[in-house]
C-alpha cells in the first residue's frame, strides 16, 4: 500500500492510564487535570477481562472533545504454553487464520467506536515462556498475521507485552516481517520514562513508537472519583477520533 494512503500519525507523549474498565464519563471529566494525557481502552477479544458498559462511540467522542487522546488495546489469542486457562488460546495450526480473523474483528470494534484508520491497535500479549520455541514461533505466527491484517485495513499495528517475555519476543526475531510498529513494554520499575531504562535495542522503536508500563495496581482519586489505574509513559500513536 502506498504511504500517502496513510492518514498523518497522531502521537501523543506524556503520562497514561490504563484500567480494566472504560471509567464514566463524569469520572474523565474530574480526572482531567492534565497529570494524564491519554486512557487506553479494551476494544475487543475474546480475552478482555472486564464488561465495558461505558465504552461507546458516544463516549469516545465525548472524552476526545475533553481532550483525552485514546488508546485502543484488544486482548486477541494468549499463547498455547501459558498456565491459566484463556477464552481463545493459539495452537500451531491456527495461529495465522486466528490472527488475521482476530485483527479483522479489531478493526471492526475499534471501527465502530469512532476510532478511523490510521489509529493503532495495541495487541494485548500477556507472559509466557519464550524458551518455549514451538509456543513462541505460534505466538509470532499469530502477531504477524494480526499485524499484517491491520496494515491492510490501514490501521497501525501496536503490541503490549513483558519485557522478559512477550516484549522481548518481539524484540529478538530475527525475522522483523509483520512486527508491530509500536511497541509497549511492561517493566514495573516506577520510571516515567521510555528512554533511560529501554530494554531492547537502541535503534528499535524509535522515533514516536515506544510506551512504557511503569507501575500497577496504583489508586488514585481525582475530584472525587477513585480508580485503580497502571500508570504509563507514553510516547507512541494513539487513536484518531473526531
Amino acid at each position: 500500500m502506498a504511504a500517502t494512503t496513510w492518514p498523518a500519525q497522531r502521537t501523543f507523549t506524556g503520562r497514561a492510564f490504563d484500567t480494566c474498565a472504560a471509567p464514566s464519563l463524569s469520572a474523565m471529566k474530574a480526572w482531567h487535570t492534565g497529570f494524564y494525557g491519554a486512557a487506553a481502552v479494551y476494544v475487543g477479544g475474546k480475552n478482555r477481562g472486564c464488561g465495558q458498559p461505558n465504552l461507546t462511540a458516544s463516549w469516545v467522542k465525548s472524552v476526545s472533545t475533553l481532550g483525552w487522546k485514546l488508546i485502543p488495546l484488544y486482548v486477541g489469542a494468549q499463547p498455547p504454553c501459558q498456565t491459566g486457562s484463556s477464552p481463545e488460546k493459539i495452537t500451531a495450526s491456527t495461529a495465522a487464520s486466528l490472527g488475521a480473523t482476530d485483527a479483522a474483528d479489531a478493526v471492526a470494534k475499534a471501527s465502530a467506536l469512532g476510532m478511523k484508520a490510521g489509529s493503532p491497535i495495541y495487541l494485548d500479549m500477556e507472559s509466557y515462556d519464550v524458551t518455549d520455541k514451538a509456543c513462541n514461533d505460534a505466538v509470532l505466527t499469530y502477531v504477524r498475521a494480526f499485524d499484517k491484517a491491520l496494515h491492510a485495513k490501514t490501521y497501525r499495528t501496536g503490541y503490549y507485552g513483558f519485557r522478559s517475555s512477550s516484549a522481548k519476543a518481539v524484540a529478538d526475531a530475527t525475522d522483523r516481517t509483520d512486527l508491530p510498529g509500536n511497541l509497549w513494554y511492561a517493566l514495573w520499575d516506577k520510571q516515567n520514562t521510555t528512554t533511560a531504562d529501554w530494554p531492547f535495542g537502541a535503534g528499535q522503536w524509535t522515533n514516536h513508537s515506544r510506551a512504557h508500563q511503569y507501575m500497577v495496581n496504583s489508586k488514585e482519586s481525582r475530584g472525587g472519583y477513585t480508580i485503580t489505574v497502571d500508570r504509563d509513559a507514553w510516547d507512541a500513536p494513539v487513536a484518531i477520533t473526531g
